[in-house]
């Protein structure tokens, strides 16, 4: 459809819009004056990661369209476990890590979204400010009444689970009552109309959607993206060596840079689309590219990518780095790197156990493997023997630049 809002013209032409639950009547509303919106993210680790990058630019685009984001941040939700899309109950953290987490989750969104003052300044606050202030038996008195177990196990959040006879905890099933009241809150503090999420949230955006209705009487929506996965059918945002986190942190610019640079050739133009700010006439035109041209249209992706998400000076460095060392073979700084003891490489180290402590490998067999179909290189040099071994005379200025495929590379250095 042609919307009337900017914001619901941006999502849909950029493939942002899986599912809506009045679009007539958001986009009528968003039209009209400025909304505000929110998503919220459960603090489990010390970052998000690739997969919560689409929800990210749906706040950064709400914003660039005139409207107000709210970023929640689920310090309350976090004790409890979030049954969507999980075959188990998630481990349970404490107050201190979740805490930890949250400092840690606070700067990704700094990179994406603009919490200055204004009209559209985004707003970041943690349920934790309202879940902890609950009376268990008055919430369930004046808001347990709105939800109907039948409808509640209709949902596959739950559904699944009991269908495959996996236990679901009664904390777990509380889980989605709370998330609804978290919209209701919001509502009522910020005049909040619109919950957003990944399309496995849909049940529990419903339910905040409802929740705020039925005790308020608002008209408020619910809004998801499509779940993401690799033209190849695997999930976006994992790879061999694990999550692709969004904090430098967790993981090196370089690696990130390299995440971008390495996608499917199927992907080029979809992630173009969902993940920078390119102009569609200038991704139209890159996604044609065939052959060699496309792997420039891969590095544009990974140029544009990192920048976003860790600044354009720590993006051109990346670049630089896979310039020099996929294009002159040299010895460059800003790759990855482990360190080894002194007293280790003096006895010898064998190379598949550094490619398996470096994470280019899973496994000793797994690098041996690799060695004997000649996928390994040291300083750019073949590795022949599979048991063959460094001592500290091989690291001419106290580093060599292990090598797996094409691809992946690692610095070894000589530590203390």
């Amino acid at each position: 459809m042609q919307a009337k809002s900017e914001f619901l013209n941006l999502i849909t032409a950029r493939g942002y819009l899986h599912q809506c639950t009045d679009l007539t009547a958001l986009d009528a509303r968003a039209a009209e004056r400025p909304l505000t919106a929110y998503v919220g993210y459960d603090c489990t680790a010390p970052s998000l990661h690739v997969g919560s990058l689409i929800s990210i630019m749906m706040l950064r685009l709400l914003q660039k369209s005139g409207h107000r984001p709210i970023v929640l941040l689920g310090g309350g939700t976090t004790r409890i476990p979030d049954p969507t899309g999980k075959d188990e109950s998630r481990p349970l953290l404490t107050e201190a890590q979740i805490a930890a987490n949250i400092e840690g989750i606070r700067k990704v969104f700094e990179r994406f979204i603009d919490f200055g003052g204004g009209p559209t300044g985004a707003i970041l606050v943690n349920n934790a400010d309202w879940l902890d202030q609950l009376n268990y038996i008055e919430f369930l008195r004046d808001y347990g009444l709105h939800f109907t177990i039948n409808r509640m196990l209709t949902f596959d959040s739950v559904r699944l689970r009991l269908e495959r006879e996996q236990p679901l905890s009664f904390l777990e099933f509380n889980y989605m009552l709370l998330q609804a009241y978290d919209f209701l809150e919001l509502y009522r503090k910020h005049d909040c109309l619109l919950q957003m999420g990944g399309a496995d949230q849909w049940g529990n955006i419903v339910n905040g959607v409802e929740l705020s209705r039925r005790v308020e009487g608002a008209q408020v929506f619910g809004l998801t993206t499509p779940l993401l996965t690799m033209a190849s059918g695997k999930k976006m945002g994992k790879t061999e060596g694990g999550a692709v986190w969004l904090n430098a942190e967790m993981l090196s610019v370089y690696d990130y840079w390299q995440y971008w640079r390495n996608v499917e050739d199927a992907d080029v133009g979809r992630f173009l689309r969902l993940f920078t700010e390119l102009p569609l006439e200038e991704i139209a035109r890159l996604e044609k590219l065939q052959g060699q041209e496309l792997n420039e249209a891969k590095k544009i992706l990974a140029n544009e990518a990192t920048a976003m998400a860790h600044g354009k000076e720590a993006a051109l460095g990346a670049s630089e780095t896979a310039r020099q060392a996929f294009e002159e073979g040299a010895m460059a700084a800003g790759l990855p790197e482990i360190s080894i003891p002194r007293a280790e490489l003096e006895p010898g180290v064998a190379v598949f156990d550094l490619l398996r402590r470096a994470g280019l490998c899973a496994s000793g067999g797994e690098a041996r493997r690799l060695i004997k179909n000649h996928g390994v290189r040291i300083n750019d040099q073949p590795v022949e023997d599979e048991q063959a071994a460094l001592t500290s005379v091989d690291f001419a200025g106290g580093m060599v630049k292990l090598s797996a495929g094409k691809k992946k590379h690692v610095l070894v250095r000589i530590g203390g």
